[in-house]
């Protein structure tokens, strides 16, 4: 294990399955089965139904940004290297909007509507986070 250089999410009985994904670079996303809604973030109820027969299963990670603020200010003091930095809403074509960061590209250049893809920065337990980055 490597020293933080950032804020690390902490893990929970809940949310494990993603976090151990994440140690191989895969997305997965819970799928409940009852009313066969795909659920982000983990949780132990369906937020659509309130079914509790949820599985996980691997996502494409690929979306549009749904909305982009360009962060000038670090929101932790381990980000303040990073800034600007592009925290975004996106919608991913697997069905939910998650929050993200998008790197590969100028903070300012990220725009609603703009395709991207998955890419993974490692943490300092192994686990990766979920980040996107511009479809070339």
């Amino acid at each position: 294990m490597s020293e933080p250089t950032r804020f690390e999410p902490p893990i929970s009985a809940v949310s494990e399955p993603y976090w151990e994904a994440t140690r191989e670079r895969r997305l997965v996303l819970q799928h409940c089965d009852s009313c066969e809604r795909t659920v982000w973030y983990p949780r132990v109820l369906c937020p659509h139904c309130g079914g509790t027969d949820l599985t996980w299963s691997d996502a494409c990670g690929h979306g549009a940004v749904y909305a982009v603020s360009v962060q000038y200010r670090p929101g932790h003091p381990a980000l303040a290297d990073r800034v600007p930095y592009a925290v975004a809403l996106v919608d991913l074509d697997d069905g939910v909007r998650v929050m993200t960061s998008v790197v590969g590209c100028a903070a300012e250049d990220v725009h609603i509507g703009q395709r991207v893809r998955p890419t993974w920065e490692e943490l300092s337990d192994g686990r990766n986070l979920l980040m996107h980055e511009p479809e070339a």
